[in-house]
């Protein structure tokens, strides 16, 4: 096996090239469908179908890398991601937009976690000493790199290329499924196999399905007598209905703000590059917002998501600056909140509980997601966009009230776990 600074150049590279063609495509997807038809409501169906696939998949296609080996679910990630991105060049209804977004789920779905386990497994062999928290920043790294180059030349290459309509905002992502066969090609390459096939797929498929009822069990006996996790799952969905609506709304106020697809695609593809990198800034004042908050996560985060509200109920008053602006103070803002709600809610479980609180945690992210994609984009078709920001503000104002509910979790959101399988009364 290759050694360990080996391994992490590898992982941080294919992490890079995984997330390229994710902000490739994301500044332009939207306007595609558009273009061709889509009503914001369509969009929204669409891209809530993306969300319950991924929803449905997440946890039973779980152990398929333990199952098949980390490289077979890797390629089939890519290539299930490549038929999607090729699917929505050809799309030109709700029916097949659903079906292309599907596959790229699917792809999403079991890409969750395999390259990750396999960096920690390789280090693991080759230094079981080795740390392999560095590795894990700089991937960090490479992901918003990724997402923020990806995004610009996402937004960018319409409006350089020859020609005017759905035909210029194609090329994102045609180049976008150009790399993805690139990352399929590197991952075969680079990601070398640690052990023996432990079984089948349709076994381990099997298995995670068996899985489910055990995990929504389990999560619910715990969210029930924890007022403070239900809390923090609330937040969780809440966060994600706001997610998936800004990503719905930007790109089409975007172009109402240019008059026109393919300036508002580079517009937008500015925004969110911008947005990427004010969430990697985010992230690192999370201590410092709590210091600020004296020691608070509770009242930290709920200040924070107040700043988010207001930046988003700003945007429909300015122009396409005030929009980048007002868009990276709300991810600075998102980011640096982040740490804070899941400082408390690792303060309430033990690590007997800690991994199915989290995965309870992500399915509330994509329910919240659901929820904005379906509600919101109709709001936002019904009303009109501005009315869409100002309901999206109107939902991290109640992730303010939610998050000072949180402050008995202040005293538990410390570093040491309680024993395992224990729950402090709420």
């Amino acid at each position: 096996m290759t050694g360990v600074r080996s391994v992490t150049r590898r992982f941080v590279g294919l992490t890079a090239l995984h997330w390229l063609p994710v902000g490739l495509s994301a500044p332009v997807t939207v306007l595609l469908a558009t273009s061709r038809g889509l009503s914001p409501a369509d969009v929204g169906v669409v891209f809530a179908v993306y969300s319950t696939v991924v929803l449905v998949l997440e946890l039973p296609t779980g152990g398929l890398a333990d199952a098949l080996g980390t490289r077979p679910v890797l390629v089939l990630s890519g290539l299930l991601s490549t038929a999607g991105l090729l699917a929505v060049t050809v799309a030109d209804d709700v029916a097949a937009f659903a079906l292309a977004e599907a596959l790229r789920a699917v792809g999403r779905a079991l890409s969750s976690g395999p390259l990750e386990a396999w960096y920690v497994d390789a280090v693991r062999a080759a230094d079981p000493d080795a740390d392999v928290a560095p590795g894990l920043s700089r991937a960090g790294a490479a992901d918003g790199a990724g997402l923020c180059l990806g995004a610009v030349l996402g937004g960018l290459l319409p409006l350089l290329a020859d020609g005017s309509g759905d035909a210029v905002l194609v090329l994102p992502i045609l180049l976008a499924a150009a790399l993805s066969v690139v990352s399929v090609v590197a991952v075969g390459l680079l990601v070398v196999p640690l052990r023996p096939r432990q079984g089948s797929g349709a076994a381990a498929l099997r298995a995670g399905l068996r899985a489910v009822p055990a995990v929504v069990r389990d999560t619910t006996r715990l969210v029930a007598r924890d007022r403070l996790l239900r809390r923090v799952l609330a937040v969780s969905a809440l966060v994600g209905t706001v997610l998936s609506t800004l990503e719905l709304l930007g790109p089409l106020h975007a172009a109402e703000l240019t008059g026109s697809l393919t300036e508002g695609s580079a517009v937008f593809g500015v925004v969110m590059a911008a947005s990427f990198a004010a969430a990697g800034v985010g992230a690192l004042l999370a201590p410092a917002a709590r210091r600020a908050a004296r020691g608070s996560a509770a009242a930290g985060s709920a200040v924070l998501a107040v700043f988010g509200a207001l930046a988003v109920a700003a945007v429909p008053l300015g122009g396409p600056l005030a929009l980048g602006c007002l868009f990276a103070v709300f991810y600075t803002a998102n980011a640096a909140s982040w740490p804070l709600w899941k400082a408390v809610l690792h303060g309430r479980v033990g690590a007997g509980q800690r991994a199915t609180v989290l995965s309870a945690s992500s399915l509330a992210l994509q329910v919240g997601a659901l929820g904005g994609t379906l509600g919101l984009a109709r709001l936002a078709e019904a009303a009109g966009t501005g009315a869409g920001f100002l309901a999206v503000a109107g939902a991290l104002l109640l992730v303010a009230g939610v998050s000072l509910g949180l402050r008995a979790g202040d005293r538990s959101a410390a570093p040491a776990d309680p024993a395992p399988g224990v729950v402090p009364a709420p």
